[in-house]
């Protein structure tokens, strides 16, 4: 099995970059849920234009790495409604959480923050058992 370690070194560096860029010149965290949620209620023009072009910027640099590497390669082994379904739990969850994996997981264990290591350790444990029981009931 090929695994590439560099590849992903240097995706984690350009996430904590991206992280720190946005703290220091927007003050703000870098949550991916907060930040599509936030474009979707009523805000001033400013904060949807920021926020608009931050998920532009996911999306052209999804477009980068398909162009480089000529391919996406996602291997989906789940039916459209259980993925609707799940989508739907996430959003639920990130909105309990007060936050998804980017926001507590990169930008809150980096401050030190005690809800989002403990937010993180859950995300990870619930993922853990999900893996677990999928592949006890044979998913």
């Amino acid at each position: 099995m090929e695994t590439n370690w560099l590849g992903g070194i240097f995706g984690g560096a350009l996430i904590g970059l991206s992280a720190v860029l946005m703290l220091l010149f927007n003050g703000r965290i870098t949550g991916i849920s907060g930040i599509v949620g936030s474009l979707l209620v009523n805000q001033s023009f400013s904060e949807r234009l920021w926020r608009a072009l931050f998920i532009l910027g996911l999306l052209i640099g999804a477009a980068i790495y398909i162009t480089i590497h000529g391919e996406l390669e996602l291997h989906l082994q789940a039916s459209r409604s259980l993925l609707i379904l799940s989508g739907l739990l996430v959003g639920i969850g990130t909105n309990l959480g007060s936050g998804c994996t980017s926001g507590h997981g990169v930008c809150g264990i980096a401050r030190l923050s005690k809800r989002s290591i403990t937010a993180t350790l859950i995300f990870i444990g619930v993922a853990m058992l999900t893996v677990f029981i999928k592949q006890k009931l044979g998913l």
